[in-house]
């Protein structure tokens, strides 16, 4: 039985996909940060994920520095000492993204602005260059 990584109420993914390799950490940890590798490397790919087509679709079209142009998701974790708990950071930020990703944005309305609204800026615009005008030297 595969354990699943909630990321929606109606969305789960199989940790089978998602290789997570363990790596020697930055950062604090003391002595003992060269003997423990705490930091976690997780890495998911999205083309040969289960996830439906449409969110693989909305993760590549993302310009997102975490994911590469083969469509390979790499997240480090390191910000905890331990090793357990920097896994379970990786997955809380793995399932945050995908869960991004669900949410469709709506389409921009296009809207002009008021006619009350262009000629206030103008107003406001000639008033400003008005009080410049009046820091001048005064010509002879």
């Amino acid at each position: 039985m595969t354990t699943l990584l909630q990321i929606t109420p109606s969305l789960t993914l199989p940790l089978d996909e998602v290789e997570m390799t363990a790596v020697a950490s930055q950062g604090a940890g003391g002595q003992n940060v060269n003997k423990v590798a705490s930091a976690i490397h997780l890495r998911l790919d999205l083309r040969a994920s289960s996830l439906p087509e449409e969110i693989k679709e909305r993760l590549l079209a993302r310009h997102d520095q975490r994911i590469t142009g083969d469509g390979v998701v790499v997240l480090k974790a390191q910000r905890y000492r331990t090793q357990e708990q920097n896994r379970a950071d990786a997955l809380r930020r793995l399932a945050t993204l995908l869960a991004a990703a669900t949410c469709v944005a709506a389409p921009r309305k296009a809207t002009r602005p008021s006619k009350s609204s262009q000629r206030k800026r103008v107003e406001q615009k000639k008033g400003r260059g008005q009080i410049k005008a009046l820091r001048r030297p005064v010509r002879d």
